[in-house]
C-alpha cells in the first residue's frame, strides 16, 4: 500500500518512521516545500519505499498527481490547512487523516461526513496524543465501567535538563501553546459541557524519579469533540497539562501584562504583541532538547456493583537510539497508526469521524507496544483523587 504524508517536520518525520517499518506499507510519500527538511528525512531513513517531492501543501492542483493512488493521506501541516486536504482526499480516493487539535477546523471536517460516507472514505481528525491517543484511552476506560463519576486527565512534556528559570522548552509551535493558554477550556461538571479559564485549577501532581512534584492546570485544546460525546453520560471531565513548578505563574504574568494579545503594536507596523512573543519564545525556548511525555488518566466509577478507580499512565523518553523526541513519538506514532489501520481496510464503512469512535482499541494498542508505547494499567478500589494516586513508584 501507498501512504502519502504532508509536512516533513517533527511530527511528519516520526510518522514517517513508524510506516517505514511496516512491510505491507510498499511505498512512504512525503510533501514539503522545504528541500533541506525533505534532504534530512531522507538521509535519517535511508529507504527505497521513501520518496520525497517538494511541494506546497497549499496547491492542491499540485499535490493531485502526487497522491493519487495512495490508500491514506496523512496531514502533518498548519491545522489550517487540513480541511483543504481532506476535500483533495476525496477527490482522489484517498482515506485521511490529522493531528487535530483546532475545533473550528474539525468541525469543517467532520461536515464532510456523508460526502465520505458515499466515497466509503474515512476522515478521521485528532489522532496525535492529545486530541488522539488520550481520547482513545478515555473511551476505552469508560467501557470498563457500568457507570462513570469523574474523570481526570492529566498530559505533558517537559524538558530532562532544566533550564532556569523557565524550566520549560517548546515541544511544539509556541502559537498552538498560547492558544492553549488563552483559549477558553471545556470540561464537563454536573453532567454538562462547562468553559473555564487556562491556567487555573493549578493543583500539584507526583510522578517517579526524576520528576517527583510537578504542578497542572487546565488548558485548552487537548480534548476536542470529547467533552461533547461524553455530555450526560459523566458527571466531571477535567484536562490539565503537566509543567515543572513554576511555569502557570510565569504564564500568567506574561499574559497579564498583554504580551499573548493579537493587537498590533503601532501603526507603523504589522507586528502584534503575540507576533513578538513567539518569536522570543521561538528563540529562547526552541531547539532541539531531550524531553518526557507524561500521561496519567483516572476514572472513578462503579464496577460489578462496587466503586473502583481506573488509572491509564504513560512515561516515555527521548529516543536516543533513533533521535526521535518523546513528544514525537507520542504524537507522531499514534497519527501513524491510525493511518495504517485505515489504509488497511481494518474499518469498514466511511464517513468523517474521531479516532476514538471508529478505530479498534485492541489492534491499535498492539501496534503501539511495538514502540515500546505502554500504557500502565492500575485498578485500585474506591473512589481516588487524581491529586493523591500514586502509581508506577510516584513519591
Amino acid at each position: 500500500m501507498k501512504i502519502t504524508v504532508i509536512g516533513a517536520g517533527a511530527v511528519g518525520s516520526a510518522v514517517v518512521y513508524d510506516l517505514l517499518q511496516r512491510m505491507d506499507v510498499t511505498q512512504v510519500q512525503v510533501c514539503d516545500i522545504r528541500s533541506a527538511a525533505l534532504h534530512e528525512l531522507k538521509q535519517r531513513f535511508p529507504s527505497p519505499r521513501l520518496r520525497t517531492f517538494q511541494v506546497d501543501a497549499r496547491k492542491p492542483h499540485i499535490l493531485e498527481p502526487i497522491v493519487k493512488g495512495s490508500e491514506c493521506m496523512v496531514s502533518c501541516v498548519e491545522p489550517h490547512l487540513n480541511p483543504l486536504l481532506a476535500r483533495l482526499a476525496l477527490e482522489v480516493g484517498s482515506h485521511f487523516c490529522d493531528l487535530g487539535g483546532n475545533e473550528a477546523i474539525v468541525q469543517e471536517e467532520l461536515a464532510m461526513h456523508e460526502e465520505a460516507a458515499e466515497k466509503g472514505l474515512w476522515i478521521v481528525p485528532n489522532c496525535g496524543l492529545a486530541p488522539g491517543l488520550v481520547n482513545i484511552l478515555c473511551v476505552h476506560a469508560i467501557e470498563q465501567f457500568e457507570k462513570v463519576t469523574s474523570m481526570h486527565i492529566r498530559v505533558g512534556t517537559l524538558p530532562l535538563e532544566l533550564n532556569p528559570p523557565f524550566n520549560f522548552r517548546l515541544a511544539f509551535s509556541a502559537e498552538k501553546l498560547l492558544e492553549d493558554y488563552t483559549s477558553p477550556v471545556l470540561m464537563i461538571q454536573d453532567g454538562k459541557v462547562q468553559t473555564t479559564e487556562p491556567l487555573t485549577g493549578l493543583e500539584t501532581i507526583h510522578f517517579p524519579s526524576p520528576f517527583h512534584e510537578l504542578e497542572a492546570f487546565f488548558t485548552a485544546g487537548g480534548l476536542s469533540t470529547l467533552p461533547y460525546d461524553l455530555e450526560g453520560r459523566i458527571d466531571y471531565l477535567d484536562y490539565k497539562t503537566i509543567r515543572y513548578p513554576g511555569h502557570a505563574h510565569q504564564m500568567q504574568f506574561v499574559i497579564a501584562l498583554g504580551l499573548a494579545e493579537k493587537r498590533h503594536i503601532d501603526v507603523r507596523t504589522h507586528l502584534t504583541y503575540r507576533d513578538v512573543l513567539i518569536r522570543k519564545m521561538k528563540q529562547k525556548l526552541g531547539g532541539e532538547f531531550e524531553d518526557a511525555v507524561l500521561l496519567r488518566l483516572l476514572v472513578n466509577g462503579y464496577r460489578e456493583g462496587r466503586e473502583q478507580a481506573l488509572v491509564y499512565e504513560l512515561i516515555d523518553y527521548y529516543d536516543r537510539e533513533t533521535g526521535i523526541a518523546a513528544i514525537k513519538r507520542c504524537i507522531g506514532f499514534p497519527t501513524a497508526i491510525v493511518a495504517y489501520i485505515i489504509a488497511s481496510q481494518y474499518v469498514p464503512g466511511g464517513g468523517a469521524a474521531p479516532p476514538e469512535k471508529i478505530i479498534p482499541r485492541d489492534l491499535f494498542f498492539e501496534l503501539l507496544r511495538e514502540h515500546d508505547l505502554h500504557i500502565e494499567v492500575l485498578w485500585i478500589e474506591g473512589h481516588q483523587d487524581i491529586r493523591q494516586v500514586l502509581t508506577t513508584g510516584a513519591s
